[in-house]
């Protein structure tokens, strides 16, 4: 499992289990080579206007998959129909700016469809290649550690 630092704030009643880390799904979405991020709207409790990925907590009584493909048709108008591919990633181990514990889910869905229907979640979207996302400087710290994990065959940009 990767550890990387996550600076957010979580409502304090979620999975307030102190021991067990919370679990979220995190959802890369490809088209064509390309990524789609999501810039979190005003309406949401953490990370407004930061770009990001398709994210969720994982409810009780559901697999992380179940999750992912709902929080995909919800976030992005994306039915299981619409996807030339889904795969599971790595889990990351992430604790947040308290130290608390965060089990990530990580998952790929290729999408057919180029148009995206976003929620309210989200004030736009926009695909990009791998290699320009950090060209997008306000986005989640944890990103760049969530899209590894979830496409790990993906072609990086070559260091220097």
């Amino acid at each position: 499992m990767s550890t990387l630092t996550l600076q957010t704030t979580v409502p304090e009643d979620r999975n307030a289990t102190a021991d067990l880390p919370r679990e979220v799904i995190a959802t890369v979405v490809q088209w064509r080579g390309r990524i789609a991020l999501f810039k979190r709207s005003q309406s949401v409790g953490h990370e407004r206007g930061l770009w990001h990925c398709i994210t969720g907590y994982l409810e009780p009584n559901v697999t992380p998959e179940q999750q992912a493909l709902t929080e995909l048709e919800e976030e992005a108008g994306l039915t299981r129909e619409d996807l030339a591919d889904f795969q599971r990633g790595e889990q990351l181990l992430i604790p947040d700016h308290k130290g608390n514990p965060w089990l990530v889910h990580t998952f790929t869905a290729t999408t057919t469809r180029r148009r995206l229907t976003i929620n309210d979640e989200h004030d736009a979207y926009r695909w990009s290649v791998p290699s320009k996302i950090s060209r997008f400087s306000n986005r989640v710290p944890w990103l760049d550690t969530v899209i590894q994990a979830a496409t790990p065959d993906a072609p990086r940009k070559q260091q220097k």
